[in-house]
This record gives C-alpha cells, structure tokens and sequence, in this order.
C-alpha cells in the first residue's frame, strides 16, 4: 500500500462499491455525528476515517495508524460496470443498497451479478426502515432478510451480513434534524469487514479519473483511483481519449502531498494544463500501454440469470475497458474429439482447431447442471474501443426494458486477444481455424463398371464440381470412393472406387436397374438368388470442414 505522505502518517484506504441505492452516500456526510467523525464529502466519494481496527493490526497492518473508507458510488448500470473497469481489483468490499419497502429489483439483481464478478465480499443493507410502521417493522425487517439470503444462496455471498438502516429518514426532502437511524452500527459492521487488501504496484499504470478541474497557474488536477500499477512526480502519463501525454508535477492523498502512490489508492494528480472539459471521466495510464482494437477474442461464460439465448452473429452492448460499446458475437468451442481443458487465462492459441457453434452451448441438456463446456467469442466492435490487455469483459443486452423484470447481463469474460489492425478480417482472421462440418448426401444412379458409378442429386446444377473433385465420400454399402468429375450437365457425376464395388453392391444396383426396366414394382416377390431390390437406393455421404475464416472457402477432409 503507498505510502500515504512522507510525514509518516499512514493511513490504510479500502474502497467500498455502494451498489443498488438511489440516494448518495451524501447520507453519511448529513448529520452533525458524522462531520465530527471527519466525514467528507468528495465528488460522489464519501469517505471517513476511523481508528485502525484490532484484527487489522494483527492481521499485520501495524504500519497504519488508521482506516479510510472511501465510498464509491455506483448508482446506475454504466457506472456500475465502470468502477469495476480493466479487470484491476480495486473494490474491496460490496455494500448493497435495498430499498425495505421494494426489495430486490432488476437492477438489484444485476448489482449483485457484476459484485460476483469482482468482488469477493459484500455487506447488504436494507434501507428506508422508517417507512415501516413501528409496530411491523421488526417483523418486516426479518421477512426482508430472510427472503435476501434465499436470494443470495446461490451466489459467492452466501450467508453474507444484512443491516437494517434509515439513512434519510422522511425521504430526500426531509429536514436535516432527522437523525439517520444505524449509521453507528453500519460503521460498526464495516469496519468487522475489513482486511488487508492486497496491493501490487507492478504493472502499467491505469488510472480511473472521475473528475477533473484546472488550478490557475499550476496545471490541470485529475481525481481518481489507481487501478493498477503506481505513479510518481516527473512520471509521464498518457491520457487516451485526447492522445496526448502529460507530466506529473503533484501528487496529493488524502489532501496532503505525497511523492507517489499506487494500485487502490485515491488520489488527485496535478499534470500540465490541458482543458479539464475534455476529460471529464476516463481513463489515464502508462504511455503506450492501452490499445485501440477493432476486434477481439474473449473466454466466455453465460450469466445463469440471462434468459435469452446467445446466437452468434447477434449483437451485444460489450463493456471493456472504460468503454461500453456494440459488438457482433460469433461463439466457438473445442471440436468433440479434442475436449483436452485449458484454463481460462492461458493466452489464447491460434495454433488449435475450433468449432464454429451457431450459439452459446450450455452444459448438457435442460435437466443437468453440469458445467458449460469452454468457450470462446470473437467480438466484432461497430467502432474502435481503447482498453488494457486482460480487461474483464461483460456482455448485455441494455436495450431490454429495464422495467421488464429480467436480467440484461448475458455473458462474462476476459480479453484474450485484440486486433488492432483494422482490415484483422482479411490480416488477422484467416489464422483464426474455426470450421464447421459440412455433409451432403445423393443417391448412386448406376454403375458404369467394377470400379466406377455415377451419382445425383449431391449437387446443385449450377454448383462448380472441379471444387470437388479428388474429396472422398462412402457408400451407404460401405465401400469408400473420390469424386472423379462431372458428368453430363445436370449436375451428376463419376465416382471412382478404387478397391472396386462388392458383389453385393453390384448385384443391389443391376436389379435395381432391372427392376426398372421390367416395369415392376415393388409387389412382386423377388426370387431366392436374388436379393429384394431396396425400395432405398444406396446413398452417398459426403463429409468435410470448412473454415469459417479462411479466404478461398476450401474443403478439408481429415
């Protein structure tokens, strides 16, 4: 964890997502109490600080003298998903906000989701008991509470705390003299929370910067929180979305200057001045270590909750980065033979064989709860989106009504690969070997001699057959041959068995030809030699792949 001054002073920050709640944590900064208690309010953060807790100290966090909380609000979908950007960890703790009176809503729901897939503890507080009637209010509280933790039974907080607050009693018009009721006990069950989050200042530095404002005479300050790496003075920084690069002439923390700082700090950084209203969210990082891509292939996991399918070819609102942005999906998996596992996170490998799947598959059938099989998406951006490498992914479909009570985050993962290259689709993709099998299937006409027979109906007449000739197919007799051409016009043509036709294959074809030529028909009994001639005629497969990428659209047979 930086050190926060060169005073000595240190002072521990954990940063808690508020999720779900209408109301800003301005709640905490309201009442005289917590003003004593140095609560500030700064820029939609809240944050106050108490006295080291004893489990801290012993945990090994004796070089603080105390605790900060830094609130950060997260009121709606976008900004939700944008705290948890780039995949760096910087939320430690999930408070979330449920009205008592509405209980778990949509929105509620998918909170929850994206604190599963960044967070790993949360706190839930159920809000406005003062609109409870005195005398149900405790039995509604134990009703709510227990109808969360069914909720949440199935998710990585299970068991987790519930608290009943009134953070604003009489709603947000109400005069300040009403006291909030569990603010203490709120602070209280925070600080039991606590641990030691693990810090780590290596790696590019990302920045997420949520507000921004020019200091005359001094420079331009962006406020934020570090979410990967560190920064000093004289460091150079890069801003992005304006492609210029900027030096750091100041550093505060905690209103005190400092000469660095890193991962999960909140800090303000003084750089030389640019025009503040172009930045006013964003991101800031290490020069050259965001990149721009086009296209980009993730790992991909289905949100349980979603109840849509996930088709390829369809489009999805794709949130990487500081960014969310429309993308079209086309999902791929391992071919059935080749179900050897690799986890998630291994860089991607261009060097195996996929196979195209025309949507998300599930694991086995409606009835089982197997784990879906691995799988993988290609993400096609309508526009070019700037993002670190590793960033977690999350896939939904925002234009669902928010008040259709569904979930409307569909998948999840991370970024493996990028393409910057913005022709990747004739650059790129043709190294991507996804296939999808193919079969046709025709019928033999007759046989021309002992190694020879020709077929119909396995092509259309307009079809290019010189594309097929040489690939094998096999009789529904068993014998295997290769397409020796064309013949005729309409579409038939000749092939070659070299092992040569069975007796019993000839012997099936010469009576169906003489069959027909005797006019008879199915009626009458064929005699013993001769075996009944199949009302089925003998059938020809053809089986090959195709990659889905690859320029010439040839056919492969393994």
């Amino acid at each position: 964890m930086a050190d926060s001054g060169d005073s000595g002073t240190k002072i521990l920050n954990f940063n808690v997502g508020v999720l779900g709640s209408t109301a800003s944590t301005a709640a905490f900064d309201k009442n005289p109490q917590s003003r004593e208690r140095g609560i500030t309010l700064d820029l939609g953060f809240s944050s106050f600080t108490v006295e080291l807790p004893a489990h801290l100290r012993e945990a090994g966090g004796h070089r603080y003298h105390s605790l900060q909380f830094t609130l950060v609000d997260c009121p709606g979908h976008a900004s939700l998903i944008r705290t948890i950007i780039g995949g760096a960890q910087i939320i430690d703790l999930m408070m979330l906000v449920v009205d008592v009176v509405k209980g778990v809503q949509t929105q509620t729901a998918e909170c929850l989701l994206i604190g599963e897939l960044t967070c790993p503890r949360m706190v839930v507080v159920l809000n406005k008991i003062d609109l409870l009637p005195p005398n149900k209010r405790q039995s509604s509280i134990e009703k709510m509470t227990k109808r969360l933790h069914k909720t949440l039974e199935n998710t990585r907080f299970k068991d987790c705390p519930v608290i009943a607050v009134a953070a604003k009693p009489g709603g947000p018009e109400a005069p300040d003299t009403e006291e909030p009721q569990g603010v203490p006990e709120l602070i209280e069950l925070l600080k039991k929370q606590t641990y030691l989050p693990h810090r780590d200042p290596e790696g590019d530095l990302l920045m997420a910067v949520d507000h921004c404002f020019s200091i005359r005479g001094q420079g331009t300050v962006m406020t934020g929180t570090i979410l990967q790496g560190s920064l000093a003075i004289n460091d150079t920084v890069e801003i992005p979305a304006l492609k210029v690069t900027k030096k750091v002439k100041s550093v505060q923390m905690f209103r005190k200057p400092v000469s660095g700082a890193m991962q999960g700090d909140r800090v303000g950084v003084c750089v030389t001045q640019f025009d503040p209203k172009l930045l006013e969210r964003g991101v800031v990082c290490a020069p050259g270590s965001l990149r721009t891509l086009y296209a980009a292939l993730i790992s991909v996991r289905k949100i349980g909750y979603f109840k849509g399918s996930l088709s390829t070819r369809a489009k999805f609102h794709i949130t990487v980065g500081h960014e969310t942005v429309m993308a079209r999906v086309t999902f791929f998996g391992l071919p059935p033979t080749d179900p050897q596992l690799c986890p998630l996170d291994t860089p991607f490998s261009f060097d195996r064989e996929y196979l195209y799947q025309e949507e998300y598959m599930t694991g086995q059938g409606e009835a089982s709860s197997g784990p879906d099989p691995e799988q993988w998406a290609l993400l096609e951006f309508e526009r070019p989106v700037t993002c670190p490498s590793l960033s977690l992914v999350i896939g939904s479909k925002l234009d669902t009504d928010i008040h259709a009570n569904a979930c409307r985050l569909a998948f999840h993962g991370r970024l493996l690969k990028g393409f910057e290259d913005k022709g990747y689709a004739e650059t790129a993709l043709p190294q991507l070997h996804i296939y999808k099998t193919k079969h046709k299937e025709g019928q033999v006409e007759r046989v021309t001699d002992d190694y020879t027979v020709i077929g119909r109906n396995l092509f259309k007449k307009e079809t290019n057959l010189q594309l097929f000739v040489g690939l094998k197919v096999t009789l529904s007799t068993g014998e295997t041959g290769s397409i020796d051409g064309g013949f005729g016009q309409s579409g038939k043509f000749k092939i070659r068995v070299s092992e040569g036709l069975h007796p019993e294959t000839k012997r099936l074809l010469s009576s169906t030809s003489k069959k027909k030529g005797k006019g008879g028909g199915k009626g009458e009994p064929a005699s013993e030699d001769e075996p009944k001639a199949d009302s089925q005629p003998i059938s020809i497969h053809l089986h090959f792949k195709r990659y889905v990428f690859d320029p010439h659209k040839k056919m492969v047979q393994s």
